[in-house]
């Protein structure tokens, strides 16, 4: 790791630990405080593989964004969804309810219901957060660089809603290598049936 990005993560965990003891009872931290974080405005269509509730692809799509007016999506989500997946906010290392989910079953975002991830490529990587070393379809998550917390990282968002997921790091495991590390408020978990 390099002194600059070393720089950039203390100041941001002081950061993070300074509004956490602001905030009160809120688990969340807000790197971008507009409530009209950056939104692609193309309305699509997008194209994404759809996944039934057991995990079987049931092919690729094309369908417009789902886009709705901030006033909609504060009335379907809670309060902190509202914050991770509109806002751009992180929750608080290991206060989200899926970090240490380890039933079988599928991650779908909780804005829009777009299957994310496969519980088979969810791992432990310690840091308090739900992690996964691939995205279910590569097609259902995109990618854009992010420098809101004063060091470059990748944002990864739903491909079908623009919902703000967390970020991916390249300090996973094999065989990808990557660190998909998510919000759980930004995730639906769908149990698996035997």
């Amino acid at each position: 790791m390099n002194d600059i990005t070393r720089r950039g993560l203390i100041f941001g965990a002081a950061t993070a630990g300074a509004y956490g003891l602001l905030a009160g009872v809120e688990r969340v931290c807000l790197w971008a405080f507009a409530d009209n974080a950056e939104t692609d405005d193309d309305p699509g269509p997008v194209k994404i593989v759809k996944f039934a509730d057991d995990g079987a692809r049931l092919g690729i799509y094309a369908l417009a964004k789902v886009q709705k007016h901030k006033s909609e999506w504060r009335k379907q989500l809670t309060p902190l969804q509202y914050d991770v997946t509109r806002r751009a906010a992180t929750e608080f290392a290991f206060s989200g309810a899926l970090y240490d989910q380890h039933a079988p079953g599928l991650y779908r975002c909780v804005d829009c219901g777009n299957a994310l991830f496969d519980s088979k490529a969810k791992f432990d990587s310690g840091t308090g957060w739900p992690s996964f070393w691939e995205p279910i379809a590569g097609e259902n998550v995109r990618e854009k660089r992010d420098f809101s917390a004063g060091v470059l990282r990748t944002e990864v968002k739903c491909t079908l809603c623009d919902a703000h997921l967390g970020h991916v790091f390249s300090d996973g495991p094999e065989p990808t290598g990557l660190r998909y590390c998510m919000n759980s408020a930004a995730l639906l978990f769908v149990p698996r049936k035997s």
